[in-house]
């Protein structure tokens, strides 16, 4: 892959920012997606597949929000997150509510040995694995074959991989409609001129972070044992848009995702989305 990173800073220092940006930001994180794009057109997308009674494996589920709302539909949820303060909002809102998840602390790069260690059946795999978050921080390629791999290792054959990247384009869509001021900023170029010359990005965002080229998702994914299911927006053509949207009535907004859901796998409105999810089955 053709990476342009950023910053001169070790793995692990990278993933300690990015696991103190998350224990700051849970109630944001908690309230981020709640009936937006992302989370409707991602449920649909689950909804195919994720049946009740399922087994399901969240890595860097954050925390929670599709962790429960797999529970509440009947599904056995394990999450696994970077974040212990997560990790406890998860914990807690599960007393609370009486929705169960189990949540567990860790890297997603160790997460077999960690499960293995803390499951009380150690040799459990899991029906679906959502890898939604660690493919999106770990900013060294090797890095991000190793958190797919221990996710396959923990995943049934022929069970569902669902992992997300966020997309260079994706960068591009968010700063339009949220940061246009920025372009003017001579900071951004260390990432405006990445995405000019079609590479990725790895560094300084939001938090450490990871952007890819839509046309190396794929590739990425094929060294894997999987055999490709679906690559979609996870907001589809909603994302640019997205204010306005939120501002239409319930008819209209069910009108808009009908949309956007027809569209959402078509290579020529992947990059109107900010992030970009791969389903493969485990071979």
């Amino acid at each position: 892959m053709n990476n342009h990173a950023q910053d001169n800073i070790t793995a692990e220092n990278s993933v300690k920012i990015v696991q103190e940006f998350y224990d700051k930001s849970v109630s944001y994180e908690w309230e981020r997606i709640v009936d937006r794009p992302e989370f409707l057109l991602t449920c649909r997308m689950l909804d195919r597949y994720i049946k009740p009674g399922d087994t399901v494996l969240d890595i860097g589920g954050g925390p929670g929000r599709y962790s429960f709302y797999l529970a509440e539909k009947g599904c056995d949820v394990t999450l696994f997150d970077l974040s212990a303060e997560n990790v406890n909002h998860v914990n807690k809102r599960s007393l609370e509510t009486g929705v169960a998840v189990r949540a567990i602390n860790g890297d997603a790069r160790e997460v077999e040995a960690v499960l293995r260690e803390q499951l009380s059946d150690s040799s459990q795999l899991f029906d679906h694995v959502l890898l939604m978050g660690p493919l999106y921080h770990l900013l060294d390629e090797n890095d991000r074959i190793k958190a797919v791999n221990a996710a396959l290792k923990l995943l049934k054959p022929g069970g569902l991989l669902f992992a997300a990247f966020i997309s260079m384009s994706g960068g591009l869509v968010f700063m339009l409609r949220e940061l246009p001021e920025q372009f003017a900023n001579p900071d951004e170029e260390r990432f405006l001129v990445p995405l000019v010359a079609g590479e990725n990005y790895a560094g300084r965002a939001f938090t450490q972070a990871f952007f890819i080229n839509q046309s190396e998702v794929l590739p990425f994914m094929e060294q894997f044992p999987l055999k490709k299911l679906h690559l979609f927006g996870q907001e589809g053509v909603l994302a640019p848009n997205e204010h306005k949207f939120m501002e239409q009535t319930p008819e209209v907004k069910e009108a808009l995702l009908d949309i956007a859901e027809k569209l959402f796998e078509k290579e020529e409105y992947l990059s109107w989305s900010e992030h970009l999810m791969y389903v493969g089955r485990r071979t």
